[in-house]
């Protein structure tokens, strides 16, 4: 399969690409390359082969999600560089 300047062009139009003729002939060839291999991978005999669903078969094992304290009130203001009793403190954003 291959293809030629003018759908070139056409596809170029529809992507809002701009291509001037240097680039056009590369793009071509390289788009005639692409088609050429998906003729080739047509060509295989797939028959028994199961369609592939997922990359592998391992299964993601999660912990549970239990809501819990790691860090305590106390700890966590400790090393705050600025702080009022139980908040932090930090630069007005706002007006």
């Amino acid at each position: 399969m291959s293809t030629d300047l003018a759908t070139l062009r056409q596809l170029a139009h529809l992507s809002r690409l701009e291509l001037d003729e240097t680039k056009e002939e590369q793009m071509l060839g390289d788009l005639n390359k692409i088609l050429n291999w998906v003729d080739q991978l047509r060509q295989l005999d797939t028959t028994d082969v199961e369609p592939l669903v997922h990359l592998s078969h391992e299964i993601n094992v999660l912990r549970p999600d239990e809501a819990h304290n790691s860090v305590s009130h106390q700890d966590g203001l400790r090393n705050a560089p600025r702080k009022d009793s139980d908040y932090f403190r930090v630069p007005k954003v706002l007006e």
